[in-house]
């Protein structure tokens, strides 16, 4: 018989940390808290196979499921001494998600199942609290109406917001028992209206009910959107976490809250939390009500600290710390709950951070002994760097303040108000900046969140689904500026004494929480301290080299700056585009005999040796690889008829000419045209022009430096060796003219990009005529599988979203078909030339799953753009500790 159900809690505990493939994050931790002796309510774990059982069978549970659950609910209530629907003394229970990784906010809960008309009088008599008995009925039935029966959610707020205006009552707290029962009378209607049957009184049929939603919730829009945006397989599935109710919600000795270990948005090495006396979970993350700081030290003059309000507690959670961090070894996200001055624990797990935080928290565990250097190198996942690389707020910069609210997320944001999800995705999609404006966020916003520059919310706290959210996607984000008074329906903002409008700019401040009027001036951010600490420790265990892709100046310092060791590509058409030689470009391509041809690139000689030279002198001595030529002809063909008479006046010809000219140029698809090598053995005097800047340049700088300068010139899109050996001895018979007339010396480099699968197919012959091969993988994505760069973005997304591809081979690698390809260049052309080396330069140089393939199939480096090179870095130091621990294994 299949085991589904793993019990926890009461000195019963089935599952551990290591099993959270089975029973999920949640499940797992509740487990591994229960075996360390931490208070947990008793409860039980549906695993993660019964929700792949329920897709795989048509939304039908396993035939032995029930039987299961009947028996783990016996248990929890023989630990609790209470019973499941008991009249007297009812159990009530919480129904969670739990997924193997973290997802806050993207799928469904319900607290007290087990309410009815009869056990709420069980539980006032319990309890000897009517209020707080009615109080947790009337949020059942809010909770359980809206996620199990899909009445929405606004339906109960709008019938809670007209009594307590009755009532002339501001605070949910201020509602008596009485107010209370009438309000679930009222909710009780609304269910029926909207669903056509009453609100389940049966325990048990409540029970399968919030079952049935949370596995439903797995595939709600907002978790397939989350899951798409953090690369989580369906597959996986969710466990379902079934406990004992504690509750929050008693009295003033009660409270309910979210702490974390270290500081999520610094990493600073306190104690940072919220919490909320007589209240439930969910109200600290929904932005209900604003929450109070833990500490003391936090707090200011007005508000109630945890640490005054209830010191025991306070105490003994700061002992749970210190517990969780020294076991887990990582910074803690808890949440907890205080009943009658007794603590529960409610959750932990890792808790999801800034760059920032993660920086330092790594770092200061390495130093405190707690992890190795080479465990903090792992703890920072690469992509997050993009963080830390972007602009804050110049401190220089005149700024008007609005408001202040909270400090969620870090960092700097300026764009125009929207106010809605679909107005941020539809402005982004017009190249807009965009800042999503809420009075609190929930999960159905996530798909603005993630379009969204930044976010501004003018209820909820550190811990709510907005800071969350934003610090896990990197977004910039103020929450809880209260001060600012939002109208969804005139779709305006107001705060001091100004009203904006969809469509005005304003400007977040992460940092401190700031938000100023209009446009405010940003700077480069400092890449000092814990980045430079852990790029050091990452460089110095990494065995791939980074290069960068670079063609502008300003390029090459920023690669330099970021730590690159070289550039691995400067795509030579990209420097032809400035004003002052696109001109020269066209008449070279446009002219019809060789004089005129030659005329235009004479004219490109000394701006090509200017380029090479700039890029030579930045880079100091590190290897510049440069490549030939590569223009899609028409990307450089004159299209209006302004540039068309511009180009006809420089070559001396009449427009109609030209016209046909063009016309005879133009080509149906040009990326499989003439471009690449194929362009420079048709006009071999192109190449060579660009080779003898290329010779020039690297004399000049090697003579000015005194370093020596060793280029290496990539000759593209090569499918033949012949091809190879007619560019490479026509580009070595220039050098050798150059030097002669100079009477210098140079050592260079040529080799070739392996872009095409036939180039890799035969590698071993190309290898002969080499000195090295790049993998243009872009351009081999695209001859590999028959996909356009540019047009498949149109369906690829339902692609990945059906399964078909684990994700857009454009971002990540295709490790079977375009990876297979790479792996066969890499074998056939080392078996060919032993020390040929090998890199990559497409943009799959700066993705951290790529680099990983690359460091299995032997790469010497990868390139990749500037402000990828520190992610490259650490990604390619994570994927040689990987390599490492693989082959102990083996």
């Amino acid at each position: 018989m299949t085991k589904w159900i793993y019990s926890f809690g009461a000195g019963h505990n089935e599952g551990n940390a290591g099993m959270r493939n089975l029973l999920g994050g949640k499940g797992a931790n509740l487990a591994e808290m229960a075996n360390i002796g931490l208070p947990v309510p008793p409860g039980f774990t549906i695993t993660t196979e019964v929700c792949s059982a329920f897709y795989d069978n048509g939304r039908a549970y396993p035939s032995d499921l029930e039987a299961q659950i009947d028996a783990a609910m016996a248990a929890v209530e023989d630990a609790m001494g209470l019973r499941f629907g008991d009249a007297n003394a009812p159990l009530l229970v919480s129904v969670r998600s739990g997924a193997r990784v973290s997802m806050p906010g993207m799928m469904d809960t319900v607290l007290n199942l087990g309410l009815n008309d009869e056990t709420v009088e069980g539980l006032v008599r319990s309890s000897g609290d009517s209020r707080f008995a009615w109080d947790s009925y009337r949020r059942f039935i809010q909770m359980y109406g809206s996620v199990v029966l899909g009445v929405p959610h606004h339906r109960f707020e709008d019938i809670l917001e007209h009594a307590k205006r009755a009532l002339d009552k501001e605070d949910d707290t201020a509602l008596t028992a009485e107010d209370w029962q009438d309000v679930v009378k009222d909710y009780k209607a609304i269910v029926l209206r909207e669903t056509g049957t009453p609100f389940p009184e049966k325990p048990k049929d409540q029970l399968w009910g919030a079952i049935g939603a949370v596995f439903g919730s797995w595939m709600n829009p907002r978790a397939n959107t989350y899951r798409k945006l953090h690369d989580i397989p369906a597959s996986w599935g969710t466990a379902v976490n079934v406990q004992s109710m504690v509750f929050g919600n008693m009295g003033s000795d009660c409270a309910t809250g979210v702490c974390f270990t270290r500081d999520p948005s610094t990493g600073e090495n306190i104690f940072y939390g919220e919490y909320l006396i007589n209240a439930q979970g969910e109200d600290v993350v929904a932005g209900i009500r604003t929450p109070q700081p833990m500490s003391a030290e936090r707090a200011t003059p007005d508000q109630n600290p945890m640490e005054k309000a209830l010191p025991e507690a306070y105490k003994e959670m700061l002992n749970v710390r210190s517990l969780l961090e020294r076991h887990y070894k990582d910074m803690q996200d808890i949440e907890f709950t205080v009943q009658s001055n007794k603590l529960y624990l409610l959750q932990t797990r890792n808790g999801k951070r800034t760059a920032a935080a993660a920086l330092r928290i790594a770092i200061d565990m390495a130093q405190e002994g707690l992890i190795t250097q080479e465990e903090a190198i792992t703890r920072v996942p690469p992509s997050s760097l993009d963080q830390l690389l972007h602009p804050i707020l110049d401190p220089k910069a005149e700024r008007t303040q609005l408001a202040r609210g909270l400090p969620a997320s870090p960092g700097a944001a300026t764009g125009v108000i929207a106010f809605s999800a679909e107005d941020v995705e539809d402005r982004a999609s017009k190249g807009e900046d965009v800042i999503l404006v809420r009075i609190e966020t929930s999960p159905e916003d996530v798909h603005g969140m993630h379009a969204a520059r930044g976010v501004l919310t003018t209820r909820g706290g550190m811990t709510s689904h907005a800071a969350v959210v934003a610090r896990g996607m990197g977004r910039v984000c103020v929450a809880g500026a209260g001060s600012i008074t939002v109208d969804y329906k005139a779709q305006t903002m107001s705060v001091s004494g100004h009203t904006l409008k969809a469509g005005d700019w304003i400007t977040l401040d992460g940092g401190t929480g700031a938000v100023y009027l209009g446009r405010v001036p940003t700077i480069a951010p400092s890449l000092s301290g814990d980045f430079s600490t852990l790029m050091g420790w990452a460089d110095s265990v990494r065995r791939l080299g980074i290069r960068a892709n670079a063609e502008t100046p300003e390029d090459a310092e920023t690669a330099r700056r970021f730590g690159a060791e070289g550039i691995g590509l400067c795509r030579t058409e990209h420097m032809f585009f400035g004003p002052d030689r696109i001109g020269h470009v066209r008449q070279m391509i446009m002219a019809e005999d060789s004089a005129a041809r030659a005329r235009a690139i004479d004219a490109l000689l000394p701006f090509q040796r200017d380029d090479f030279t700039a890029l030579f002198r930045i880079m100091a001595g590190l290897p510049v690889t440069i490549r030939l030529l590569d223009p899609p002809l028409h990307e450089f063909l004159p299209h209006g008829e302004v540039e068309l008479k511009e180009v006809a006046a420089a070559l001396g010809q009449d427009v109609e000419t030209l016209r046909a000219r063009r016309s005879a140029l133009s080509e149906s698809n040009p990326m499989l045209g003439h471009r690449g090598c194929r362009l420079g053995i048709s006009h071999p005097e192109i190449y060579a022009m660009q080779v003898r800047a290329i010779t020039e340049a690297a004399l000049a700088v090697s003579k000015e430096t005194g370093k020596q300068v060793i280029p290496e010139i990539m000759i593209p899109l090569v499918g033949t060796k012949a091809e190879l050996d007619l560019v490479r001895k026509a580009s070595e018979a220039v050098i050798a003219n150059v030097l002669e007339e100079q009477k210098a010396e140079l050592t260079y480099l040529i080799g070739t990009m392996i872009e095409l699968p036939r180039a890799a197919i035969t590698a071993d012959q190309i290898a002969e005529s080499a000195d090295f091969f790049s993998f243009g993988t872009n351009d081999l994505t695209q001859t590999a599988l028959g996909l356009s760069r540019d047009d498949a973005g149109s369906f690829l997304p339902s692609y990945v979203e059906k399964g078909l591809l684990p994700q857009d081979p454009f971002i990540s690698i295709d490790r079977e078909g375009v990876g297979g390809l790479v792996r066969m260049g890499v074998e056939k052309g080392r078996a060919t030339k032993p020390g040929l080396k090998l890199g990559i330069c497409g943009e799959h140089g700066g993705d951290p799953l790529s680099i990983s393939f690359f460091e299995e199939v032997g790469l010497d480096y990868v390139s990749c753009s500037p402000f990828r090179v520190p992610v490259a870095r650490l990604a390619s130091a994570q994927a040689a500790l990987a390599a490492r621990r693989n082959a102990v294994k083996a």
